[in-house]
C-alpha cells in the first residue's frame, strides 16, 4: 500500500490552494483535516474551500455539524478512517489537507484507548462549571488527578472536564492512559508540512483577514448567533469568532477587533509550526521554492 498524502501547515500557508490543485491533476478527492470547517454556518471565519471549489473536488468532513455539536480528534480519526476504507474500496484517490495538529496526529499516530464521553458525568461536571466556574472544576482536579492538573492551565475546562470524566469513568488517570499503546490502522503517511517565510506568512494572514471582513466575517457571526447559538460555544470560541462577537457585543470598536482577529491568527499559526515541528516524520516544503506538483505527490495511495 502506497503512503497516503497529508498536506498539513500553518493558517494562511497555501493547504487549500495545493491541495486542490493537486487533487484536480491526479484526479484525487480531499479529505479535511480542520478542527472548525467542520461545522455549518461558520464559513467566512474557517476560510471553507468554496462551493465552485467543492462542486469541482469532492471533500469529505466539512459542513456536516451543527456548531453546538462535540467533536473530537478521536472522532475525527474514526471518520477519515471510515472514508478511506470507503474510498479504497471504489479505486479512488484522496489526500489529506488541513492544519488541526491534534486532528492529524491522532490519525497519524494513532490513539490511546481512552473510555468515552459520558453523558451523565459530563451533565454533572457542566453543573459544577455553572456553579463553582472554571475554578471549582480545577479544584477537582487537582484532588483527582494532580499530575494533569499541573499540565493543564486552570482555564482550560474543555481539557480539565475530560480528564476528570476519564478518572470518574475509569479510576486511571489520563495521563496513565496516554502512555499506554495507541491503536492505529495499517496505512502508512506522508507528512508534508507547507511552510513560508515568517513575514511573509504574516503578511498573507492579514490579507487573509482583510478578505474575511469584506466577505462578512461579522455579520456571518451576528447572523449565527441570532439562530439561537450560544457564544460560549467551543467552535465560536476561536480565533476570529470571539473577537467579532466581542464586537458584536460592544466590548470593542471594529478597528480593534479586526486587529486583535491578525494578532491572535498570527499566534495560532505560531502554535500550529510548534505543533508540527513536534511530529518528527513531518517533511518540511518551502511553498514557495517548491520544484512540481508531481514531487509533492510521490507516494501518493493508488
Amino acid at each position: 500500500m502506497n503512503s497516503v498524502l497529508v498536506i498539513a501547515g500553518p493558517t494562511a500557508v497555501g493547504k487549500t490552494t495545493l491541495a486542490l490543485e493537486l487533487a484536480g491533476k491526479i484526479g484525487a478527492e480531499i479529505i479535511s483535516a480542520d478542527s472548525r470547517q467542520v461545522y455549518k454556518y461558520l464559513d467566512v471565519g474557517t476560510a471553507k474551500p468554496t462551493k465552485a471549489e467543492r462542486q469541482k473536488i469532492k471533500h469529505h468532513l466539512i459542513d456536516f455539524l451543527e456548531p453546538d455539536d462535540a467533536y473530537s480528534a478521536a472522532r475525527f480519526a474514526a471518520d477519515a478512517r471510515s472514508i478511506m476504507d470507503k474510498l479504497d474500496e471504489e479505486g479512488k484517490r484522496y489526500i489529506i489537507a488541513g492544519g488541526s495538529g491534534l486532528y492529524l496526529k491522532a490519525l497519524i499516530e494513532g490513539l490511546s484507548q481512552i473510555p468515552s464521553a459520558d453523558e451523565n458525568i459530563r451533565r454533572e461536571l457542566d453543573s459544577l462549571l455553572a456553579d463553582k466556574g472554571k475554578g471549582g472544576l480545577y479544584e477537582m482536579l487537582q484532588e483527582l488527578d494532580p499530575e494533569s492538573a499541573e499540565k493543564l492551565k486552570p482555564n482550560d475546562s474543555v481539557r480539565i472536564t475530560r480528564a476528570i470524566e476519564v478518572f470518574k469513568l475509569s479510576g486511571i488517570k489520563i495521563s496513565q492512559w496516554q502512555k499506554k499503546e495507541r491503536v492505529k490502522d495499517k496505512r502508512r503517511y506522508r507528512l508534508v508540512v507547507l511552510n513560508r517565510e515568517r513575514d511573509l506568512l504574516y503578511r498573507l494572514i492579514e490579507i487573509r483577514v482583510d478578505q474575511m471582513i469584506e466577505q462578512g466575517l461579522f455579520e456571518e457571526t451576528a447572523g449565527v448567533l441570532k439562530m439561537g447559538y450560544s457564544p460560549e460555544l467551543n467552535s465560536l470560541n476561536t480565533v476570529g469568532y470571539k473577537e467579532s462577537i466581542a464586537f458584536i457585543n460592544g466590548k470593542m470598536d471594529r478597528s480593534t477587533a479586526v486587529g486583535l482577529i491578525k494578532q491572535n491568527t498570527r499566534r495560532y499559526a505560531k502554535r500550529q509550526m510548534t505543533w508540527f515541528r513536534g511530529m518528527t516524520q513531518a517533511e518540511w516544503l518551502e511553498i514557495d521554492k517548491r520544484s512540481s506538483l508531481e514531487k509533492i505527490a510521490e507516494g501518493l495511495n493508488q
